[in-house]
């Protein structure tokens, strides 16, 4: 469908061109950012190719801010982030999507009132609840608030989509035999593929860029992770916004990989419901 209104419509290319160019220029920016020093960045050339590419930032980051540290807390605390919300947020959607138990209406509800309740208004009963059961400065006190937060929205997209998978399957499943935990990791599991690289993608960002929660519960510079981290780079009279810039490049790495990496099952994941009833 899309390739055919490139074919047909160049106005629409274009649009899809300028599109493109708008939304990749800000990771360009930032690139060219992190290699010019505080008087190209403000004064001389603020938008333009880096005259001298001036890679000691990048040193700078990882040398002097303790950057690498950051970054393995930070890939830690999101990989144990995106595991439990997803095998979570997963059967808890096949339970209540395809199959009969009492009370699964008052369980989703509750799942799905999570989705509307903002971080602000639980902070303080969490630092509580973190300091009461010896958790503070730990990476569980950041992991455990990650999944949660992360698990009503994960619940209800794997919800979605398995509703729209036909009964038909199932019920071939047990006719050959299967039991309800062969059905799930050998049927239903590999229909939903495209939903979970969507959701990985989702969970993962939440979990990289969450700020408040861990400056809050983090104060111990050994497990702080990147955005904590990133404050260290502004001082009280100066700020080297060079090296600021390249922890930032280095920062968002990892979610391009991961939606390079998944961008093909999230294509399908538009898809994929119509394919099946098909």
């Amino acid at each position: 469908m899309l390739a055919r209104l490139r074919k047909k419509q160049p106005l629409f290319q274009l649009f899809l061109w300028l599109y493109a160019i708008i939304s990749v220029y800000p990771l360009v920016w930032m690139v060219f950012y992190s290699l010019k020093d505080n008087n190209e960045i403000f004064v001389t050339n603020p938008f333009g190719f880096p005259t001298s590419l001036r890679f000691e930032n990048y040193t700078a980051a990882l040398s002097q801010f303790n950057v690498p540290q950051y970054f393995l807390n930070s890939v830690l605390v999101t990989s144990i982030t995106v595991v439990g919300t997803i095998a979570l947020a997963i059967m808890f959607a096949y339970s209540v999507a395809r199959l009969r138990w009492r009370g699964k209406t008052i369980a989703q509800m509750y799942i799905v009132i999570g989705m509307f309740v903002p971080v602000q208004v639980i902070m303080i009963p969490l630092a509580i609840l973190v300091r009461d059961f010896h958790l503070t400065n730990t990476y569980s006190s950041l992991i455990l608030p990650y999944i949660a937060f992360n698990v009503s929205f994960s619940s209800m997209v794997f919800y979605g989509f398995f509703r729209t998978i036909p009964n038909d399957l199932e019920e071939s499943a047990c006719i050959d035999g299967a039991n309800i935990y062969q059905t799930f990791w050998k049927i239903m599991l590999p229909l939903v593929k495209p939903s979970i690289a969507t959701m990985v993608i989702f969970v993962f960002l939440a979990a990289w860029n969450e700020f408040p929660i861990a400056l809050m519960l983090i104060s111990d510079e050994s497990l702080k992770t990147l955005p904590l981290g990133l404050q260290f780079f502004q001082g009280m009279f100066t700020t080297d916004w060079g090296a600021m810039g390249a922890a930032m490049t280095i920062a968002s790495l990892p979610t391009v990989l991961v939606y390079i990496l998944f961008s093909e099952q999230v294509e399908k994941a538009m898809t994929v419901g119509a394919a099946v009833k098909g």
